[in-house]
């Protein structure tokens, strides 16, 4: 089954599909494919856990109930930092909420009429 992504790094987000027993490595691949940073440069988390590049997504919890196309599960990435040789810390900027909505837009509001017999 596919389970839909959301790999979030500082203020950038990448949505990608995959399938429950695809591994890590795998999906660190498909990031290259977009970023351009290799494989081995890339960490790759899950609720603060870094995950392991032999492991399958599933082992993870990522499957299709838990990682819909409607509702991603979050994955979290940190590049390896060339001056220390080490990774960076995960970073990640939070999604901002949309604005309220102006007044004419909001659905009108059930009004109780009563009406009063006489």
């Amino acid at each position: 089954m596919d389970v839909f992504l959301m790999v979030r790094r500082k203020k950038t987000t990448i949505f990608l599909d995959a399938k429950e027993n695809t591994t890590v490595y795998e999906l660190k691949k498909m990031i290259e494919g977009i970023t351009k940073v290799p494989p081995e440069n890339q960490e790759l988390f899950r609720e603060e856990a870094v995950m392991e590049s032999h492991k399958i997504l599933g082992e993870y919890g990522l499957n299709c109930t838990t990682a819909k196309a409607q509702a991603p599960a979050q994955v979290g990435l940190a590049y390896r930092d060339i001056d220390s040789m080490g990774f960076e810390s995960l970073e990640i900027t939070p999604l901002s909420n949309p604005p309220e909505l102006p007044d004419v837009m909001k659905p009108p509001e059930a009004q109780g009429h009563e009406q009063t017999m006489a």
